[in-house]
């Protein structure tokens, strides 16, 4: 297996809609929402985890190829495809200890946040509360709740690398299935309570630049910097 090359895949996430990726509430206050979002644990600014973007991207594609697999991680009934053939199982690698058991191709960055000065009006710092209310069906009661989210128009870095080696199956379509499963992303929902308006996000790619395994090796300085055409960027996502 050798190293053909790394494609790096740049730009930015801009929530449309509130964006609610959650954290840990060990250090929540009193009277504080009953969900907060994850933050960075020096700047307190939130920021859109790798590992949200990653297996989202990859659920959605398996979904749109109809690859469903066996239970994951004991609770999970409908987990991640692991079948070496599938175009999926190549990009994102497989964690099953056996024969089928592959590293993935693609590494997704988390996602720091690009124009805090923007979001310094809001309730919290960076973000927003925002208030829910659940009604008994019989009484009427309402029975409110809040959740803290990352308001609209706060942007974040995307950053993926894309690994092609000599033998990958597919190996000329992963910067494609990248690009279709962004494609899905954006017409789906990034974080919690998609289906309540939560998590809208249009993606734009700014950069793609191919690095061969001779520019780590130092025998090739060179690198190519595609242009959005020459690196078949879809309209959607510019």
């Amino acid at each position: 297996m050798k190293l053909l090359k790394k494609i790096l895949i740049t730009g930015e996430i801009e929530a449309l809609t509130g964006l609610m990726i959650g954290g840990s509430n060990t250090a929540m206050g009193i009277g504080g929402p009953d969900k907060m979002v994850i933050r960075n644990p020096v700047t307190k600014q939130p920021y859109v985890p790798g590992s949200s973007v990653k297996g989202k991207m990859r659920s959605l594609l398996e979904v749109s190829f109809g690859y469903i697999g066996e239970k994951a991680m004991g609770k999970v009934k409908n987990g991640p495809g692991d079948n070496p053939d599938h175009q999926t199982t190549v990009l994102f690698g497989s964690a099953r200890g056996d024969d089928r058991q592959r590293p993935s191709r693609i590494i997704c960055r988390d996602g720091f946040l690009l124009n805090p000065d923007d979001l310094k009006g809001t309730e919290l710092p960076f973000t927003e509360a925002k208030t829910e209310v659940v009604i008994d069906r019989i009484t009427s009661a309402a029975m409110p709740r809040t959740f803290e989210r990352v308001p609209a128009g706060a942007r974040f870095g995307l950053n993926i690398v894309v690994n092609v080696f000599d033998d990958d199956k597919f190996k000329d379509d992963l910067r494609s299935l990248t690009y279709k499963a962004l494609q899905l992303l954006q017409d789906d929902y990034l974080g919690g309570s998609g289906s309540r308006g939560n998590g809208q996000v249009k993606i734009r790619i700014q950069s793609v630049v191919e690095r061969t395994s001779e520019f780590y090796q130092g025998t090739d300085k060179d690198q190519k910097i595609l242009t959005l055409d020459e690196a078949k960027v879809p309209q959607d996502l510019r």
